[in-house]
Order: C-alpha cells, then structure tokens, then sequence
C-alpha cells in the first residue's frame, strides 16, 4: 500500500466540496460534511492531518485517496 500523502484540513475539506460534499455545519473546530448518505468529520486545525485520522476520513466518505488526488 502506497504511503498516504499529507493533507491540511482546508485542503481537503476543499477536496471534498470538489466531489460534492457540502458544510452542513461547524462545531468548535470540526466541520461536518454530507453527501447522499455519508457523513463527514474533519477537524479543522492550523496542522497537517495525522495519517490515522485522513484513513477514517476517507471511509467516512467512501472514499480512495485517488479520488482525493483527481481533484486537488
């Protein structure tokens, strides 16, 4: 398995509104994203995601980090 890039929060929340998720609403610093039936959680600090928290992001959302790369 190919080691997984480093995202900011803003960079894949925008990612994500890319694909078709929308800000359903902001909760101190974490956002909450929704498609269809997925829901989203991406905390949103001033720090690059650490490589757990992007994996659970990402089966959150049903995503690959291939969909995330076509669109950054």
């Amino acid at each position: 398995m190919p080691k997984l890039p480093v995202f900011k929060s803003k960079d894949l929340i925008k990612a994500l509104e890319k694909l078709g998720f929308e800000i359903v609403r902001t909760r101190g610093s974490h956002y909450h994203l929704k498609k269809e039936n997925f829901l989203v959680t991406v905390p949103f600090h001033n720090q690059e995601l650490k490589t757990g928290t992007l994996k659970s992001i990402l089966s959150q959302a049903n995503l690959t980090i291939e969909d995330i790369k076509k669109v950054i």
